[in-house]
C-alpha cells in the first residue's frame, strides 16, 4: 500500500473576499473528488482571502497509478482559472 500526498500553495489574484476564494476552491475540490476519487482539504491560510494551502491525498496499491492521479490533480489545479499554483510538493509513503 502506498499513500500519496500532494500539497499545493495557491494564490487567488482575483479574490476580493474569503467568499470569492472559497467559491473557486470549492469548485476545484469538487472536481478533484469527482474525477480522481481523492481526499481534499484546505490545510493552511484559511483566513487569507488570496492564499490557500490545499492537501490532496490518495491511497493505492500501485505506485504508478498513485503518481498518475496526483499528477492529474496538479494539472487540474494548474488549469483552473482564477487561481495560480505557487508551489507543489509530492510525498509518497
Amino acid at each position: 500500500m502506498v499513500v500519496g500526498l500532494l500539497t499545493l500553495d495557491l494564490h487567488f489574484p482575483g479574490a476580493h473576499s474569503l467568499k470569492d476564494k472559497r467559491q473557486v476552491l470549492r469548485s476545484l475540490e469538487t472536481r478533484l473528488r469527482g474525477k480522481l476519487n481523492v481526499a481534499v482539504a484546505e490545510v493552511g491560510d484559511q483566513d487569507l482571502w488570496q492564499r490557500a494551502q490545499l492537501a490532496i491525498v490518495s491511497v493505492n496499491t500501485d505506485r504508478g497509478h498513485l503518481e498518475a492521479a496526483l499528477d492529474a490533480a496538479g494539472r487540474m489545479a494548474d488549469e483552473t482559472h482564477d487561481l495560480q499554483v505557487l508551489a507543489a510538493e509530492v510525498e509518497l509513503l
